[in-house]
């Protein structure tokens, strides 16, 4: 793994253990709004952690093509972790200044992906 791949693998990490403690912040006394959040935070909690695994995975593989697609994932994901983040917003779990600055940095992640997945198809 390259100098950029391990300094974006940490960046990586750091934003998983950002989304957990987002998760970790949701209501957990039953209530109305308790399976809501718990649903939303699960999901939050799937698609943002996988991010880093995903990516784990594109450095291992053997061609340019699979690297490409193994990081579309990640794009995939991070589009569907800013989702449930704005949601949780809109159903009111959690304010929104809280989550602005994981969704910018849900924001610039993908625009790194984007970038490298059409320097790889360019590329391949």
């Amino acid at each position: 793994m390259g100098a950029f791949e391990q300094q974006l693998m940490e960046r990586l990490e750091d934003y998983a253990l950002r989304v957990i403690t987002v998760y970790s912040a949701l209501p957990d006394y039953p209530d109305a709004g308790y399976q809501v959040a718990q649903v939303l935070g699960k999901q939050l909690l799937r698609s943002g952690t996988s991010v880093g695994a995903n990516f784990a995975e594109a450095t291992r593989t053997h061609s340019l093509a699979d690297k490409a697609a193994k990081q579309q994932v990640c794009i995939k994901e991070l589009e569907e972790t800013a989702y449930w983040l704005r949601l949780l917003v809109k159903a009111d779990l959690l304010a929104s200044q809280r989550l602005e600055p994981l969704l910018a940095e849900t924001s610039e992640l993908t625009a790194i992906f984007v970038a490298s997945v059409r320097r790889l198809q360019q590329a391949s």
